[in-house]
């Protein structure tokens, strides 16, 4: 973000804090292109066939940012919060599909080829990879947050640790616990767990 920006959005975010009306609304267009790159990212994981697009994922966030503005410290913490409700998004949209397709009213009989099982297996993996966030949230919330920025929002090393007011070395070393966590949380059997 450019420097003219950068300030505009510190003084939105500081009116925002102080309750003045209509912050948010000039907040919006200032991290559009920012929120956009967050939601492509997003999507990139997805099935191609997703329902929400980019600009939808968006608007989806727009609408949770608005309905639980929050004081945000800066524009790192912003994008770690827009990226954390675009992962609740999708994980809401994965859900609602795994129950339509165990019976939902309206279903109607398809064949399975290829292409629908691995819609389906996408959908089935984001919900294991949202089941095991949670599991290492609760162990280690920062561990969680973490991840959040780095998996699901895009974010480099060094503006995860800026959203989380740590040192790039402790997000570092914490990126390689929370993989590791990640991946023995993916690899156990659910039934066994």
């Amino acid at each position: 973000m450019e420097a003219s920006k950068t300030g505009q959005f510190t003084q939105l975010l500081a009116d925002l804090g102080s309750g003045r009306e209509g912050a948010f609304d000039r907040l919006f267009p200032l991290v559009y292109d920012e929120l956009k790159r967050i939601a492509h990212f997003h999507l990139r994981k997805e099935r191609s066939a997703h329902t929400l697009n980019t600009t939808g994922l968006v608007h989806e966030c727009y609408i949770n940012l608005a309905e639980h503005q929050g004081s945000w410290q800066d524009r790192a913490h912003f994008s770690a919060i827009a990226s954390r409700a675009m992962r609740r998004i999708l994980v809401d949209y994965a859900r609602r599909r795994n129950a339509q397709k165990r019976g939902g009213a309206g279903q109607r009989r398809v064949t399975l080829d290829d292409r629908i099982i691995s819609i389906e297996q996408q959908a089935t993996d984001l919900l294991a990879m949202d089941d095991a966030l949670t599991l290492l949230a609760a162990h280690d919330e920062r561990l969680g947050r973490l991840v959040e920025c780095r998996f699901f929002g895009g974010m480099t090393i060094e503006e995860t640790a800026a959203a989380l007011n740590i040192s790039v070395r402790t997000a570092h070393r914490d990126w390689q616990r929370a993989k590791a966590y990640l991946n023995r949380a993916l690899k156990e059997d659910p039934v066994q767990a």
